[in-house]
């Protein structure tokens, strides 16, 4: 008989750890998967693959499941046979790649067009029409078309017809046809010459995006093979935590050093980080309340005399570089998310060792300083979000308590802002320092009168082991991306390779910031932020630390640098969408230098589920020499395998439609 096809569900080859389910004393998934087999209706997928998957879905479906398995065992044609098991599963003979829906968007010289949205459109799966419109499917994406300039241009989600790739001058990315090639294969051409114009087909073309050393967001080919193993397997029905975003701190410096550069070149910066289109799409903008250590020398909003009713607080020092900094921003993403934190206090809220005071009348000025940032703001026209009342207490030039800052969040922060009627969010955060951080974020968790206040956890740097606890409390974000050049050892970093004087802004960063993302998103939080996103080639904080940046400008050049960290936070942020959805990915162990499946799904892959179904898969190969891999995608009946190549020491994405 004919294979069936059944994609709705992906294969997990998981260690269960469960004995097989039982059937009337037989093996009973075994038994369903060698049947299935008899009846050649597995496609790429083995017995024992088979066997696992159907496991797992009898452990969500329990006796019934196991009921409904057995009568299908008693048929002995193997059409209704096969139909009856993915009945029994929970899954139906529906297959999810379409049914000839017919692309009629132009593939043919779309990157001529600067910034075009135009061309292509996304292939219904129910056999609809797509012509012209807006990603996914058929963006051209970049600034520039034919010979184009513009280091901002990039690939759209699709058919990748467009600009400029990655600041090469004439070398835009042709791509597929939007809609005109089954087969998944990518292409690239010269100057954004796009293929033909797209013809019917029944499955939109993967995408696959790569960035290695000097060669990054780097269109790839997608091969589909027919027969096989893959190394790496897509699990949709393993989901975990929602995905809300990434973004990244304004801060003084990065303004100071944009200001060097033409208009033009400082637009096209804003462009690379907030673009969803043309850059790396970030939604979330950190906003210090008063100095960082970027700012360009230490201040907070009323320093001199104590000022219990803040009839000195002023914004004006944030009028002459955050607030332009935010708001270039926000002309190219308007619906920024944006929040805040303070690094320092006024000097009189502090005892002679830094110590914040605890009497009620100093918290109380304290709560209504955070108060009127907020609406001081709002009267430029910038909503703050929401606010993390101490950027890493365990650290910070102002030293708190953890009863002290608790009761600060839920005795004067948060009726302040209700009594004043403000929307802006109170969260818990951010937090660093183990164990002092750790143990004022979990005692906030564990306060009811407190989380009647705080909706959410900003953690960094140390917090990572936290992040399982706080999320079965609120939302947890990650506030602050390791910013390189450490002075200590770290698990991507060597003491040795610390520089005092400038901090290196290299390709080994982009490895390690890959895989710090990753950590996170494994830990399970659910936005991701860059430090610094903006700084010089010296990158000196005011303590005199030289810090990475993702996009570094270079003063005497008066030029701007994209730096390979930026394409490992655009590899994520430009392909996984707010709303998506972790889901599971297991990995053969053979496939990346023989490392254990432990190491393989913790060390290489990712993928998510965004709203629209694409499913995104993101991989790293830390080897020294470029890595064929097969993913598989598909159900325990039948698998697509996509074959494709990561660089060496680099990344890659795969987007499937």
């Amino acid at each position: 008989m004919p294979r069936i096809p059944w994609s709705a569900m992906i294969v997990g080859l998981v260690a269960v750890g469960t004995v097989a389910c039982k059937g009337g004393g037989n093996n009973l998934a075994g038994n369903v998967c060698n049947q299935l087999s008899t009846c050649n209706s597995l496609q790429g997928v083995t017995v024992s693959a088979c066997t696992n998957e159907v496991n797992v879905s009898l452990g969500k479906t329990g006796q019934s499941g196991r009921n409904d398995l057995n009568t299908c065992l008693s048929l002995t044609d193997c059409s209704a046979y096969t139909s009856c098991v993915l009945s029994a599963l929970g899954e139906g003979a529906a297959d999810d790649s379409g049914s000839g829906g017919s692309v009629t968007g132009g593939g043919g010289n779309s990157g001529n067009s600067a910034g075009s949205n135009s061309a292509g459109g996304n292939a219904s799966n129910s056999g609809g029409s797509a012509g012209g419109g807006t990603p996914p499917g058929g963006n051209v994406g970049g600034s520039a078309g034919a010979g184009g300039s513009s280091p901002s241009g990039g690939a759209g989600p699709g058919s990748q017809a467009g600009g400029a790739a990655a600041g090469s001058p004439g070398a835009g990315e042709g791509g597929a046809s939007a809609g005109g090639v089954a087969t998944g294969a990518v292409s690239t051409g010269a100057g954004g010459q796009g293929g033909t114009t797209g013809g019917s087909a029944s499955t939109p073309a993967p995408e696959l995006m790569t960035s290695g050393p000097n060669a990054y967001w780097t269109a790839g080919q997608v091969t589909v093979v027919t027969s096989g193993t893959a190394d790496l397997n897509v699990d949709k029905s393993t989901t975990y935590q929602s995905w809300a975003g990434f973004g990244g701190a304004f801060n003084e410096m990065g303004w100071d050093a944009l200001s060097v550069l033409t208009s033009d070149d400082v637009a096209n910066a804003m462009s690379l980080l907030f673009d969803p289109q043309s850059g790396a799409g970030f939604v979330y903008g950190r906003v210090p309340m008063g100095a960082s250590d970027y700012a360009m020398s230490w201040y907070t909003l009323d320093d001199g005399a104590a000022d219990y009713a803040m009839n000195n607080f002023s914004i004006s020092r944030d009028q002459q570089m955050l607030i332009p900094y935010i708001k270039a921003a926000l002309q190219v993403k308007p619906d920024l998310h944006l929040w805040t934190s303070p690094w320092v206090v006024p000097s009189w809220m502090m005892d002679s060792n830094s110590n914040m005071k605890s009497d009620a009348q100093t918290l109380g000025a304290h709560a209504l300083y955070m108060a009127r940032f907020v609406e001081e703001y709002a009267k430029q026209g910038i909503t703050i979000e929401a606010v993390h009342p101490q950027n890493e207490p365990g650290y910070a030039r102002v030293h708190w308590t953890q009863a002290e800052l608790i009761t600060f969040m839920k005795t004067y922060l948060g009726p302040t802002f209700a009594q004043r009627n403000l929307t802006a969010q109170i969260w818990c955060g951010t937090m660093s320092k183990d164990p002092d951080d750790t143990n004022i974020a979990k005692a906030t968790a564990s306060d009811a009168d407190a989380m009647k206040y705080v909706k959410g956890f900003g953690v960094q740097w140390n917090l990572q082991p936290a992040v399982a606890t706080l999320a079965q409390t609120a939302t947890v974000m990650q506030t602050e991306h390791e910013c390189g050049n450490y002075n200590f050892a770290t698990p991507y970093w060597q003491q040795s390779q610390y520089n005092p004087n400038q901090p290196p802004n290299d390709h080994a960063y982009g490895e390690e910031s890959w895989q710090l993302i990753r950590d996170w998103i494994v830990s399970g939080v659910n936005s991701y932020n860059a430090w610094n996103m903006v700084l010089d080639t010296i990158g000196k904080s005011l303590d005199g630390w030289p810090q990475d940046a993702l996009l570094v400008v270079d003063r005497s050049a008066k030029k701007l640098v994209v730096t390979a960290a930026y394409y490992a936070f655009r590899h994520y942020s430009y392909y996984i969408a707010v709303g998506a959805t972790r889901i599971g990915v297991t990995g053969n162990s053979t496939a990346y230098k023989g490392l254990s499946n432990t190491a393989f799904n913790t060390l290489n892959a990712l993928a998510f589920k965004n709203p629209d179904g694409s499913v995104i898969v993101q991989l790293y190969n830390m080897g020294g020499s470029s890595q064929t891999t097969t993913v598989g995608v598909g159900s325990a009946l039948s698998q697509t395998l996509y074959q494709f190549s990561v660089p060496s020491h680099g990344w890659a994405t795969l987007r499937l439609p």
